[in-house]
């Protein structure tokens, strides 16, 4: 899609990004077969309500893989420093090369990233300026993805009618309400904790600061011009329409923003 493969090697991170693909695939593979299908052929639900499941499933999923293999904005050995904005660069003093402001040396991944704002080991990358806005659409759908599912997993219990044709043969049915508490336990622990991390971010890009910034307190000892919170979510997304926000299949291009703005810190 226009943007370059960044592969990292972290037997950790691996194991994060196993545990997040296990419980979407968990919950896109039992919750349609015990919920979703049954009620459906009993007509107790509509179809678009299965079409609206997956759809956000695979945004969820795409957003997933892009945020983890995009380059977060790995800067090169040898970076061209345009002559009007050599004030706007600085020296990193661990690996010894030139990097704009706002960027950070990552010691897990070993190289700076531009506007870098953590190392998310549950994508198994950097969260930067090449791909935040990637991680912004994976904290909403996984969001989205937990609430519908534990919402048809209530309903299923205490509002739909009971399902009249069920076959014991098959194991999902006969282990049913073991498999949808563990399904219930995975969507309130992840959406528990997705929401902070959702809210944390929001808070972050309408502030313009880095979780980097917040944790090293730097943004309060120098003062900066303050942009409006359309104007931020816009650099982050790299485009100005909102609906382009909510798609991950499309290629990010970076907005034409005066310099002072971009690196004030």
């Amino acid at each position: 899609m226009g943007l370059r493969i960044h592969f990292v090697v972290d037997p950790h991170g691996w194991c994060c990004m196993g545990l997040i693909v296990f419980v979407w695939l968990y919950n896109i593979v039992l919750i349609p077969k015990i919920v979703l299908f049954p009620h459906y052929e009993e007509g107790h639900i509509p179809g678009i309500l299965i079409i609206i499941f997956y759809g956000i499933a695979v945004f969820c999923l795409v957003a997933l893989v892009r945020a983890s293999f995009t380059d977060p904005g790995r800067l090169p050995e040898n970076p061209k420093i345009p002559h009007g904005e050599r004030e706007f660069w600085e020296l990193c003093n661990k690996c010894n090369l030139m990097r704009p402001k706002r960027s950070h040396h990552c010691s897990r991944c070993g190289h700076c990233v531009r506007r870098m704002d953590h190392h998310c080991p549950w994508i198994n990358n950097c969260v930067g300026e090449d791909n935040h806005w990637l991680f912004l659409q994976l904290c909403f759908y996984t969001e989205l993805l937990t609430s519908y599912a534990l919402m048809f997993s209530f309903c299923h219990y205490y509002y739909f009618l009971p399902v009249k044709k069920r076959n014991l043969d098959l194991f999902v049915v006969r282990h049913e309400l073991a498999i949808m508490r563990l399904a219930a336990f995975m969507g309130i622990t992840m959406l528990v904790g997705i929401t902070g991390l959702f809210y944390t971010q929001l808070i972050g890009i309408i502030t313009d600061t880095t979780s980097i910034e917040k944790m090293s307190n730097c943004c309060e000892e120098i003062s900066r011009p303050r942009k409006p919170w359309q104007q931020t979510f816009s650099e982050v997304f790299g485009t100005r329409w909102k609906i382009l926000w909510f798609i991950p299949f499309r290629q990010r291009q970076p907005l034409r923003v005066p310099y002072h703005f971009a690196n004030h810190v």
